[in-house]
């Protein structure tokens, strides 16, 4: 199966069936949390998957996302494009809102700050996303937003 299908087999889910998606999603973080990443950690293609913890805004229970992610000196970036859904992914909607979120790699856990990444650093993260997930470059042209890639900063203790 060729990525552009990969891409669009994942953009359909989220789409036609946003339910069957957090349902997987839910699933997937609570058996990484569970084996501290024995299981889970890896997306299709090696992309490596942390799970993120978030504050509902509305509701104010706790969220917990797996997502694509890469290292950027201190930094884990990842990408908010829903797989090129034109709705913006709550945890990110979240973060915005608390401005703040643990993530967690294996059994490690930390709290971040999250940075939207702009210009030239924006740039440079795009294409190494691409890189470990080639799919991100089809969901740009399934949907009008921008898909933001955000920075999630160590919290300073």
């Amino acid at each position: 199966m060729n990525q552009e299908t990969i891409a669009r087999q994942s953009n359909r889910v989220v789409t036609r069936w946003p339910r069957v998606q957090r349902a997987m999603g839910r699933v997937h973080a609570r058996v990484y949390r569970i084996t501290g990443g024995r299981v889970g950690r890896r997306w299709f293609a090696g992309a490596p998957v942390m799970v993120l913890e978030t504050v509902g805004r509305r509701t104010g229970e706790r969220r917990r996302t797996p997502v694509l992610y890469l290292r950027r000196g201190d930094a884990l970036v990842v990408m908010a494009a829903n797989a090129g859904s034109s709705r913006t992914p709550a945890w990110w909607l979240n973060l915005q809102h608390t401005g703040s979120g643990v993530v967690q790699i294996g059994r490690v856990r930390r709290v971040v700050r999250p940075r939207e990444l702009v210009a030239a650093e924006r740039d440079d993260a795009w294409r190494a996303f691409v890189e470990i997930y080639p799919q991100a470059e089809y969901y740009r042209h399934f949907t009008d937003r921008e898909l933001p890639l955000i920075a999630l900063d160590p919290a300073e203790s």
